[in-house]
């Protein structure tokens, strides 16, 4: 979504023109986060503001691939979150109990008020017994005023503190992306991953088997710094403005 998308939120120029053309070609698609904070709803809403109307079912946030992992591992647990209402909501839909009475599992996401109080309990939690788990490995997020720790940051916090690592289910774990497919009922070799960073959304598309598309204009990744890593994107592009009139097959 943010560099691909949109970019601080402002319609990236041509993304509209793309979505119409998918739309029209009937190509299923998913616009995908790592942010956990926000519901599909909020973000719906967040992206009708830039000119985008995206429906919240064309929405897959890094909160809900955790609670598709927790739904498919544990079904009907518990948990103990440390997050903001993308998280909470996503786990009371698969029927999760939030407690903080010898829970499941810790769920760690983001939020911008992370509080002493809520990561003592979650550590203690985790020398209890309960297992941990991050929505992704973030470890910073952007702000207005510059960048803010995210959960990353408290993850290895927490790591420090009980000698624990959360499994992390966001990108660049595969499984992300793996659980996108499953959402739209496609299947890797006829999926493309568009991205705009080399270190989460190319390799997870990569690794989940799927051809890969690197925007850089507005992304964080240049095509310079594509020479760095050991693997390629199948394409570099300056934006997504650049596979209109060639959504139906972009490698031609």
């Amino acid at each position: 979504m943010d560099g691909v998308l949109v970019s601080e939120d402002h319609l990236v120029p041509g993304a509209d023109t793309f979505l119409a053309e998918l739309r029209a070609n009937e190509i299923p698609f998913l616009v995908l986060t790592n942010n956990s904070i926000r519901t599909p709803r909020d973000l719906q809403a967040r992206l009708r503001l830039t000119g985008l109307d995206i429906p919240q079912e064309a929405i897959w946030t890094s909160a809900l691939a955790t609670a598709a992992f927790l739904d498919a591992q544990r079904p009907g647990g518990t948990a103990y979150v440390v997050g903001e209402s993308g998280l909470t909501t996503a786990l009371h839909e698969i029927g999760y109990v939030l407690t903080d009475r010898d829970p499941d599992y810790v769920v760690l996401g983001e939020t911008r008020t992370y509080s002493f109080e809520a990561i003592t309990t979650a550590i203690r939690l985790i020398e209890r017994g309960a297992r941990f788990i991050a929505t992704n490995p973030d470890a910073t997020g952007p702000s207005r005023e510059g960048l803010l720790p995210a959960t990353g940051s408290v993850a290895a916090l927490i790591t420090r503190a009980t000698g624990r690592e959360p499994y992390y289910v966001g990108k660049p774990n595969p499984l992300m992306m793996r659980s996108a497919l499953r959402r739209i009922g496609a299947h890797s070799q006829s999926a493309v991953m568009i991205g705009d960073r080399m270190d989460t959304d190319v390799i997870s598309g990569l690794e989940a088997g799927m051809r890969t598309i690197l925007v850089v204009t507005t992304g964080i990744s240049t095509a310079a710094s594509v020479e760095q890593y050991p693997y390629r994107p199948t394409l570099v592009l300056d934006s997504v403005a650049d596979l209109v009139g060639r959504t139906a097959n972009p490698f031609t």
